[in-house]
């Protein structure tokens, strides 16, 4: 797509037919189409493959601990609510170590943009089961197999009301792109899982293995019936649904916060110094 090359950062260091290629490529895409600018979205990621994506696009970036994305977008976006602040991490840093942020940015509705990709495997540490692995299978670090039950990040997320919930597929990078711009202008949270094979360390979840399965969600679907996104939700297996699964309009925590009502935090160079100034007479009070 024209325009998509002033978005492009160094060159990507992943395995040859990796999916992360096409999530690069997909979201480069949305930007182009917006017209975004650079200066005006940050991309912050932990670590892992998918913790490399920042390195990629040319933005604001921030590149932290493993797990620790989502509180760090947070605190951005607080800071400047008028920028888009986009997370992304794998499924092991976003739904192992970075579980706990992620459900309480869900029910604060903050609005950051959080892209998991979702290869179902530890890519960057070698190939020991993720959250999302299905159970019974096999990999080097679980020689008989997972035991633990296959976490439903989609489930998850419409029990608490997230407000934006959807699912993509890497090799449907058209389908993935209005996704994407779907998920920036959403008003709050928006949490897209988008599946992608590792091929070097999942044989199971393969390209013919995701593309013997995968379904685009019909137009005559209403992702506002909760109910009926609970069972879309649940679909797995034989027939995998990709596209908007659940979204609702509940207003978003920055619209919350008064002392941001009037503009953004970084504009507000006086509001530091008076804070500044309050702060150092409370410790010659007390001190």
């Amino acid at each position: 797509m024209e325009g998509r090359d002033r978005y492009l950062g160094e060159i990507p260091a992943w395995c040859p037919g990796c999916g992360n290629f096409s999530i690069l490529n997909a979201f480069t895409a949305a930007l182009a189409a917006e017209g975004i600018e650079p200066g005006r979205f940050c991309i912050v990621s932990g670590i892992g493959q998918a913790g490399k994506f920042p390195h990629y696009v040319k933005c604001n970036t921030f590149n932290g601990l493993h797990g620790r994305a989502i509180p760090v977008a947070t605190g951005i976006k607080l800071a400047n609510h008028e920028l888009l602040v986009v997370a992304v991490g794998g499924d092991g840093d976003m739904y192992g170590e970075g579980g706990n942020h992620l459900l309480h940015a869900m029910r604060r509705n903050i609005g950051v943009k959080v892209f998991v990709h979702d290869n179902q495997i530890y890519g960057l540490t070698k190939g020991q089961a993720s959250p999302t692995s299905m159970e019974g299978m096999v990999t080097k670090n679980q020689p008989f197999g997972v035991l633990s039950e296959q976490l439903n990040p989609m489930a998850m997320a419409v029990a608490l009301d997230c407000g934006f919930v959807a699912r993509g597929y890497a090799g449907d990078r058209e389908h993935l792109t209005a996704l994407i711009r779907s998920a920036f202008y959403h008003d709050g949270f928006s949490l897209v899982d988008i599946l992608q094979p590792c091929v070097s360390l999942n044989k199971v979840n393969t390209w013919e293995w995701y593309g013997n399965r995968v379904y685009r969600i019909g137009e005559d679907y209403d992702p506002r019936d909760r109910v009926r996104a609970f069972e879309k939700a649940l679909e797995w297996g034989d027939r995998i649904p990709i596209g908007v699964i659940y979204r609702n309009d509940r207003p978003s925590f920055e619209k919350r916060v008064p002392v941001i009502s009037g503009g953004p935090l970084v504009d507000g160079s006086d509001r530091w110094h008076e804070l500044k100034e309050r702060l150092s007479g409370s410790l010659r009070e007390f001190y």
